[in-house]
C-alpha cells in the first residue's frame, strides 16, 4: 500500500472526476436522448430532456468543476508549474493546451445551457457536440501528461 499515497489520491479524484463529467456527457447524448426522442411524447420528452439536463448542470457545477479545479491546481503546483513553464516544450505546451481546451469546453456547456434556455434547439446540440469533442480531447491531452 505504499504506491498509494495523498497524491495518488488527488490523481484519483481528478480523473474519476473527468470520467463521470465526460461518461456523463456521452451516456446523454449517445443513449438517454436519443431513446428519450423515440419514446416519449413530445411534452413529456421535453420536460424529461430539460430535467435531465438541469440536473446535470447542477451535478457539474456543485461536484465536478469543484473537484476539477482543486485537483488540477492541486496537481499542478505539486508538479511546480509556474505560467512561464506553461509555454515551455513537452509538459508545460500540453497542459496549457489541455487548460486552454477546458475552458473552450465549459464555454460551450454554459453556451448550450443558455442556448436551450431560449429555445435555441440546434445551436444548443451544436454546442453539446462542441463540448462533448471538447471533453474527449481533454481526456487524451491528460493522457498525454506524465503522473505528478
Amino acid at each position: 500500500m505504499d504506491t498509494v499515497g495523498w497524491w495518488s489520491l488527488v490523481r484519483f479524484a481528478h480523473v474519476a472526476g473527468a470520467a463521470l463529467w465526460v461518461g456523463g456527457q456521452s451516456a446523454l447524448s449517445l443513449v438517454i436522448l436519443p431513446l428519450a426522442r423515440r419514446l416519449l411524447a413530445e411534452e413529456a420528452k421535453d420536460r424529461f430532456t430539460a430535467a435531465a439536463g438541469r440536473r446535470f448542470g447542477m451535478l457539474t457545477g456543485a461536484l465536478f468543476l469543484p473537484v476539477q479545479l482543486g485537483t488540477g491546481w492541486a496537481m499542478a503546483w505539486h508538479k511546480g508549474v509556474t505560467w512561464a513553464s506553461l509555454a515551455e516544450p513537452g509538459y508545460g505546451r500540453t497542459l496549457a493546451a489541455k487548460l486552454v481546451l477546458f475552458a473552450v469546453v465549459m464555454l460551450a456547456a454554459a453556451g448550450h445551457a443558455i442556448a436551450h434556455s431560449k429555445d435555441r434547439t440546434e445551436l444548443a446540440r451544436a454546442l453539446a457536440v462542441v463540448a462533448l469533442a471538447g471533453s474527449l480531447g481533454v481526456v487524451l491531452l491528460a493522457t498525454a501528461l506524465p503522473a505528478t
